[in-house]
Order: C-alpha cells, then structure tokens, then sequence
C-alpha cells in the first residue's frame, strides 16, 4: 500500500477498511475476494471512474497485498487517486477475463477459494460462466455483501464528508423552489437545481433532480421533460446533492395558490412522520419497527393518498444508476437488519395520489447516533406556498429571457444556413 495524504480520507481509514474486511474474509473461509461493484471498489481505496461500464476488479487476498484489473485507461484512476501498487491493465483490444484469471495465477490464486460478488451489475453472468470454466481446480463462491457490511455504518470521517452532500442537497433545493412559479418549465427549475448544487461544492449525483409538476407527479421517477408550470399546480421536487460520491437526498413541495385542504392534511402527515423518526428511531429497532412507525401515521389520512413504496433506505457512496443504498438495507416490512450507530438513512414519507391525481413529499436524511437520529439538514419542512401567477416583473424577465433565448437559436439555425449555402 502506498501511503499518502491526498486521498478523500486519512490512510488510517483505508487500512481500517481493509483490515476489517480481511476478518470478514477469513471468517468465511476464503482466500481472496475479487470485488467489482463500484461503491465497493472506492470505498477501500478511493479509486473512482465513470468508465466502469468496461470490467474492472479489485482482487483482495487475505494475506497478500491487493491488486486491480482495470481498462488501460482506467490505470490514471489507480495511480492518482489510490493507495494501490499493483496494477494489470488491459488494453480496449484485451480480454479483460483472461487478464483477471492471469493475474489470479500470477499472484498464486488459482487453485484457492476465491469469492465474487455474484450481484454485481458490472460482472455479468456470461463473464462469470467464463472464470467458472477457466479456473476448474479454484473454489469460486458467492461473497455478496462481505464489504457492504463495512459501508452499511458510516464512520466520523464519512458523516462529515456527508455533511457537504447535505450543504449542496440544500442549496439546489432551495434554488429549486425559487425557480417554481407559473410558466417556468421543468427543464429550467432543474437547471437551477442542478447550478446550485455544484456551485455550493456539489458534484455529479448518481441520478439527476427529480422535478414534476401537476399531474406528471403521479409518474414515478420522472425526469423534468420541458412541461410548463400552469397556475394553480404543484411542483414535486427530489434532490440529491453528491460530495466525493457521497450522497444525501430530500424531496420537497411547491404549491402555487391556495394551499388546499387535502395537500395541507398531506403536509401535516408527512411532518408527523418525520417527527415521530427523530423522536423515536434509536439503535436496537429493527428496520421493520420504523417502517411500521412511518407506514401508520401516513395510512391514517382521509385524502385518499398511500405510501406506495418502502418507508427508507440506506443511502452514502453512490454511481449511477442509482444513488440509494437500498440494496444493503431499506425500510421495509418483515426486514430483521437492526438499527446501528452510524446508518444512514432516506427518509421518505412522500403521499401518492392525494385527491387520486397529486403526489408530494418531505423527506430527510438522517444518521443514526448512540441513542437517537439526527439529520443532516435545516431547511424548513413545509410546503413552500407561492402566488398562483408569477409577478409582473418576473413575467418580463422570463418574457426577456425567452426573447432572447429564441433570438440565439434563431442565430444557430442562419450560421447553419450560411455554412450550408457557402456564405
């Protein structure tokens, strides 16, 4: 291991890590694991890359030192970011396989029990079937979730890091409440959103903010799509804000005009669910105790609404597609995992289908301490009620901004004009 001082976290921590998992490894009566889930592979040694979609391992032996198996372009990530000294990349022209299996015999692998993560997105089953029949005198066996139980307790030092998630999650949010208002499209309230949070620090989430408006709420998981804000609707804001591939997420609500009987019944249940988290969720409940503490108080409304998903989910190191932890732990009836210091958990009490054709939400981030929860953000829980019309003068300025939006696209298609006629 190489010893420096410019990683995300101190190198104490990165030892920390992989010493605990070398327990985990030799409880399980392995010799090696060979890791190739994103989240996995940074959390041990920092190293991080959009380009995972081509294949690439972190092979950790018990009593050995660890060695990747990375694209040759990928290797830049290694050297720059990473405590690791051994590197075989292979080039766009290789066979990434055959370069792990080498490696495997090289470091004198090939005949020990060796466990992969079976579920992992990025090492399918065709790459698989090919190291079970290549490698015939190894043990090869399922280690799914043997670094996932270091990650699923945050450390001190992750905390802190979260926190400035949590600062550019706030940011965007609120720049994404104050672009609602009648006639702004999708598109340009998550533009705000989106500045917002990298200007406060952020960087690029795993996923996108969601924003909808009126009925386009009731779609899960819908990405903005250029609809205009009518007057009188609600926009559904979710955001994720992302620091060193460490997320926090919260959703939030905009009415424009009269906060109506329904959506502020929907309001004041979603707050009570949030309460009652921070009031009542220590270490020692199960994840199904405060799943059931969530699901009741929203069931028990009159507006016809019903939380149609799982009531939480871990949530911290994150690549797209996806910026939740929920497949190591979520909120959910039936699940046994208890509560520990140092989970962290989305919170999402959201209503779907208020009146039969609303959705809305409040969420929180939050952590669990040695005798409660805490969250991770300040901002206000409430719907944020608005003027159902935009004011005059911010009618001008988006009148203006259109004007000259469509004057600078008018001016692309004549260049293009031009260029075509040889001008």
């Amino acid at each position: 291991m190489i010893n420096r001082d410019d990683m995300t976290f101190p190198f104490e921590e990165y030892e920390r890590r992989l010493s605990e998992l070398r327990l985990r490894i030799a409880d399980r009566r392995l010799d090696a694991v060979v890791i190739s889930d994103p989240e996995n592979i940074m959390y041990l040694t920092d190293y991080q890359t959009t380009g995972y979609s081509f294949f690439q391992a972190l092979v950790v032996p018990v009593d050995d030192e660890p060695f990747m198996i990375t694209r040759a372009l990928e290797e830049s990530n290694i050297i720059a970011r990473t405590w690791v000294e051994r590197t075989r990349p292979y080039p766009d022209t290789g066979d990434a396989i055959q370069m792990l299996v080498d490696a495997l015999r090289e470091f004198g692998l090939s005949k020990k029990r060796i466990g992969y993560e079976r579920n992992s997105y990025f090492f399918p089953a065709y790459q698989q079937d090919r190291i079970h029949t290549t490698l015939t005198e190894a043990k090869l066996l399922d280690c799914f979730g043997i670094v996932e139980q270091g990650r699923i307790c945050k450390s001190p030092a992750e905390i802190q890091l979260m926190r400035k998630a949590a600062f550019a999650t706030e940011a965007g949010m609120q720049a994404g409440i104050d672009a609602c208002q009648a006639g702004v499209t999708e598109n340009e309230i998550g533009a705000a959103i989106s500045a917002a949070m990298f200007r406060a620090g952020g960087e690029p989430p795993a996923v996108m903010p969601y924003v909808t408006s009126g009925p386009r709420t009731m779609i899960g998981h819908a990405t903005w799509e250029g609809r205009a804000v009518l007057p009188g609707e609600h926009v559904f804001l979710e955001v994720g804000g992302c620091y060193r591939r460490y997320h926090t997420a919260m959703m939030r609500t905009v009415v424009l005009g009269k906060l109506s009987d329904s959506m502020h019944h929907a309001q004041e249940r979603m707050k009570h669910a949030l309460q009652a988290v921070h009031e009542k969720v220590q270490p020692g409940m199960t994840v199904s105790d405060a799943d059931n503490l969530v699901r009741n108080i929203i069931s028990e409304n009159d507006v016809g609404a019903r939380l149609i998903t799982r009531s939480g989910y871990s949530i911290g190191i994150a690549f797209p597609p996806s910026w939740d932890e929920g497949y190591i732990v979520s909120l959910k009836q039936g699940e046994s995992t208890v509560l520990q210091p140092g989970m962290t958990f989305h919170i999402i009490p959201w209503m779907w289908g208020v009146d039969g054709d609303k959705t809305c939400g409040i969420s929180d981030t939050i952590y669990i301490t040695d005798d409660g929860c805490e969250s991770f953000f300040t901002m206000d829980r409430d719907f944020t009620v608005k003027p159902e019309q935009a004011e005059p003068a911010l009618l001008e300025f988006d009148e203006a901004r259109k004007n000259k939006r469509e004057k600078a696209e008018a001016g692309k298609i004549d260049d293009k004009a031009k260029a075509k006629s040889g001008e």
